[in-house]
């Protein structure tokens, strides 16, 4: 009938209604690929009960390893790109402080080496701050509004706090940042973006940004003027599977970062009472000849321990909190294009209301929902595969990130073992 709404059909290489809601299983065989639930958010009742391998096909021994030796290198991670057949490379290196009258400030260099046509040169460096990086993912929101755009790191920090200046400080968003431009670099479709390569090449990136705000494309104006009040009627399945598995995402992310960041603080205060303690059985070994033997091997032991902790610390503070942070930041950028999907949908279905009541006075509308269908469908397929391209990253990001971390925590005990 003219007056039912048409259902929205789904796009891309499979569709998400065939695949069993995200959080309803733990069996990881049963789902697909681009909706499988992180191992941090479901968790197989008994682990030693049964066989563990990879999804490579890498089999896990559970058991403790005998020696020292890295629990990576049992690792083998799946890379989804070969490297052979990539054009473009992009790093960031060299940060360097800038002190002027108004302002101080940093900047970092970033290298561009690729082999496309779009590119006048093969090589290109430029130099690059903070808000030069917020300019590009400003444009590739307002330029590519159905894709998902890689989180920066968050730029203001606690004063007293943090020092924004210092050399950890500084090293951790040089990370950061090229992590974010790494992940721009190897999307099929943000790669090619204007702005992007704007931003690689331009030696003088403020007359760009002095051009003012460019006009939103037509996908982003939509988005932007959508019809008011009007209320979505139902988010399909497939994309509420995918906004209840973001909740739940974030909310185990949050409370692990909040755990990970309080031990980090306790072992640092930790750390602070060892130091101290070490030295006084020093100082008393001096004062009784007969123990000065003993007491000092106790001193060097502490001494080890401190500077075992310390390591332990700075890799959890360097390498473990940074990743955390940034799948939160992800999960975040994810719900945002996600609500834009509805606003697209919501102002589809409020057309196909409109067709309903008038259909016999506005000749063109059809073809205007049409149009809009097809902007709906355009933000599934695009949203689909966004999602599967980060579901993938997620689990090789974390399967490195927690493997390394256990192996950290190894040589940590082995370090402070006494035989």
């Amino acid at each position: 009938a003219a007056s039912a709404p048409r259902p929205l059909p789904s796009s891309g290489p499979k569709s998400l209604r065939e695949m069993p809601h995200p959080l309803a299983t733990s069996s990881s065989e049963e789902m697909g690929p681009a909706l499988t639930p992180s191992p941090d958010l479901l968790l197989p009742r008994s682990i030693a009960d049964k066989d563990l391998s990879l999804p490579n096909g890498t089999p896990v021994d559970t058991s403790s390893p005998a020696s020292s030796s890295s629990l990576l290198n049992r690792l083998q991670l799946d890379d989804d790109l070969d490297v052979e057949t990539r054009d473009l490379f992009v790093t960031v290196d060299d940060p360097k402080k800038h002190v002027c009258t108004m302002e101080t400030y940093i900047t970092y260099r970033v290298t561009t080496k690729t082999t496309r046509a779009e590119f006048d040169l093969p090589e290109y460096s430029v130099r690059r701050r903070y808000q030069d990086f917020d300019w590009l993912r400003n444009k590739l929101e307002e330029s590519q509004p159905t894709h998902l755009i890689p989180p920066l790191p968050e730029k203001f920090v606690v004063k007293g706090v943090v020092d924004r200046f210092s050399e950890e400080f500084v090293e951790t968003r040089r990370k950061a940042l090229d992590k974010f431009l790494k992940r721009i670099t190897d999307h099929p479709v943000l790669s090619f973006n204007e702005h992007f390569n704007v931003f690689l090449t331009a030696k003088d990136l403020n007359a760009y940004k002095k051009q003012g705000m460019a006009l939103l494309s037509k996908m982003g104006e939509s988005v932007k003027y959508v019809t008011g009040g009007y209320k979505l009627r139902s988010r399909p399945l497939e994309f509420a599977a995918i906004g209840e598995y973001l909740d739940t995402f974030s909310l185990k992310l949050g409370t692990i970062d909040r755990i990970a960041q309080r031990i980090i603080k306790e072992q640092l205060e930790y750390l602070v009472e060892l130091r101290e303690y070490g030295p006084v059985y020093s100082t008393w070994g001096g004062l009784e000849v007969e123990l000065s033997e003993p007491l000092e091997g106790v001193s060097a032991c502490i001494g080890n321990c401190c500077t075992a902790l310390e390591e332990l610390s700075e890799d959890m503070t360097e390498d473990f909190l940074p990743v955390l942070r940034e799948y939160i930041l992800y999960a975040e950028s994810m719900k945002n294009v996600l609500k834009k999907r509805d606003q697209v949908q919501a102002e589809y279905e409020a057309k196909l209301e409109a067709v309903a009541l008038k259909r016999e006075d506005r000749p063109k509308v059809p073809t205007d929902v049409e149009k809009c269908q097809d902007r709906v469908e355009c933000f599934n397929a695009d949203l689909k595969a966004d999602m599967e391209r980060w579901q993938n990253n997620k689990r090789q990001d974390f399967r490195q990130l927690l493997m390394g971390m256990a192996d950290k925590n190894i040589q940590y005990y082995e370090k402070v073992c006494v035989t």
